[in-house]
């Protein structure tokens, strides 16, 4: 596995290009730095720049299918569901279309962030490529993030959700003792097992079940400041046996998921 790198970092960019949309943006007060968990004032119509630091963007619907007097007097408190990061050097832009909303955060600290309107790109036409590449690219990933979501098992999602992420965020690490040899890729930021939950439709619970499951396999791991890991792919394979033991093994955590699943849908009804 490699960690890929987005459009907008692998072009070879001047470096008095960026440097002049840096200058502009403060000139016009189009740039600020927040930080980790601080609520990005972003808005449609918007193009925003990640210059540094990391992004995270959530979801939310004002829709529910419960029709009963408890559901009706509840809290109408809509959870977010996890759609993904923005790293540095990446575009994004939020889009309004009632009864969805999407929000952006910084999700690590000292995140700073430029914005600029779409027709402020004619000032640099071939920066005005780029950021199109960048989001084709975002596009043809969110295709593979909405194949993996569909997945039956929970196992399956989670997985491929981290395999994802880790895909194109991954940063490599190495042995304490042999610091030439890299033994996989991680995830250069923490997630908790709530915000997994919310991005694979499960919850925090079958989440945190399902990751010791697992790591227990091999399938991940967690270094000591827990950020998640995967294995690199020259590790060993393991035997016929092994693995058929692996996937009858998930294949009864997601019997269990699937029972929890139909009990919170009993209680909903």
């Amino acid at each position: 596995m490699q960690s890929t790198s987005t459009p907008l970092e692998t072009i070879d960019r001047p470096f008095i290009t960026w440097q002049r949309i840096i200058d502009w943006a403060q000139e016009h007060y189009r740039c600020r730095t927040f930080s980790k968990d601080e609520k990005i004032p972003a808005r449609p119509g918007l193009l925003y720049l990640v210059q540094k630091g990391a992004v995270r963007l959530v979801g939310s619907a004002q829709v529910s299918a419960a029709t009963t007097a408890k559901s009706k007097s509840a809290d109408k408190t809509t959870e977010e569901a996890f759609l993904g990061f923005v790293g540095a050097g990446q575009p994004f832009e939020l889009v309004a279309q009632s009864p969805f909303s999407l929000q952006a955060y910084a999700h690590a600290d000292q995140t700073h962030v430029v914005w600029m309107y779409w027709h402020d790109l004619d000032n640099w036409p071939h920066f005005r490529r780029e950021i199109l590449d960048a989001f084709r690219y975002q596009h043809q990933r969110k295709l593979l993030w909405l194949s993996t979501l569909g997945q039956r098992r929970t196992i399956d999602r989670l997985l491929g959700f981290l395999t994802l992420l880790i895909e194109e965020f991954g940063e490599p690490y190495v042995g304490e003792g042999e610091p030439d040899v890299v033994r996989g890729y991680r995830l250069p930021w923490t997630l908790t097992h709530a915000q997994i939950g919310s991005a694979i439709g499960s919850t925090r619970v079958t989440v945190t079940r399902l990751m010791g499951k697992l790591r227990s396999k091999g399938l991940i791991n967690t270094e000591d400041d827990n950020l998640i890991c995967l294995p690199a792919k020259s590790t060993p394979q393991k035997t016929k046996n092994q693995k058929q033991e692996i996937e009858d093994s998930l294949d009864d955590e997601d019997s269990l998921d699937d029972e929890d699943f139909l009990n919170e849908e009993e209680s909903l009804e």
